[in-house]
């Protein structure tokens, strides 16, 4: 069983909204820190956006204000709503659990986005 997956991806237009959903298999995942992250070809994976056990939220400048991450600890999902969207946002986004923000061990195989102009 994958302990990590990623859905929602897929395309939308400049201004449109998109929302994704990370299901973990993980009895752990209450006590863990979750983010998700992006890359695009040739370029490093970014840390977009975090949530601590106890709500924290962390924005990468790039995102502050358009996309919002939330947690359902009893539903073991993690998700990232992304509005106002840009075609700079356009890469493959990835989910991750880890003991804090900045340790990140258990990934998801990724899910792609693609914002056109």
């Amino acid at each position: 069983q994958v302990p990590l997956v990623e859905s929602g991806g897929g395309l939308a237009q400049a201004g449109g909204s998109l929302r994704l959903s990370c299901v973990a298999s993980a009895y752990w995942f209450g006590i863990a820190t979750l983010g998700w992250h992006r890359q695009v070809p040739g370029k490093q994976r970014e840390l977009v956006a975090s949530v601590s056990p106890g709500g924290s939220t962390y924005y990468a400048d790039s995102v502050q204000g358009r996309f919002t991450i939330s947690r359902d600890n009893d539903k073991q999902t993690v998700y990232l709503q992304m509005n106002n969207l840009k075609p700079e946002d356009t890469a493959m986004y990835y989910c991750a659990t880890g003991p804090s923000r900045s340790q990140f061990n258990l990934w998801g195989q990724g899910t792609q986005v693609t914002v056109s102009a």
